[in-house]
């Protein structure tokens, strides 16, 4: 069963930096693509950001293009997603997820509240 483990999230002030991380378990990490989601209270999960499994290739949502870097470390089976110049409205419950088995895999989030 594939598990899925976010943490670095916290509260940091407009401008400020966070490096996210997702610790993954009981599949083939290298083999899978993978993907951050957030969710804002009162809010829709959306998609922020993407990487392939077989060239790394990496996609972002146009809100985040060019603050945030997606990357992953096949070697400790680990996603990441460094934020930068954060906003307030980067206020969300963030998530990684991966298409595994047929349906999709979330963690359990982790929070990121921007404010002065």
């Amino acid at each position: 069963e594939a598990q899925l483990r976010e943490s670095g999230g916290g509260l940091v002030q407009p401008g400020g930096s966070l490096t996210l991380s997702c610790a993954t378990s009981g599949f083939t990490f290298a083999d899978y693509g993978m993907r951050w989601l957030r969710q804002a209270p009162g809010q829709e999960l959306e998609w922020v950001s993407s990487i392939n499994a077989n060239d790394a290739a990496t996609f972002y949502a146009d809100f985040v293009q060019g603050r945030f870097t997606i990357s992953r470390d096949n070697t400790k089976n680990t996603l990441y997603l460094q934020m930068n110049n954060l906003k307030t409205e980067d206020t969300a419950m963030y998530f990684c997820a991966v298409r595994w088995g047929g349906r999709d895999v979330r963690g359990q989030g982790t929070q990121v509240t921007v404010s002065s």
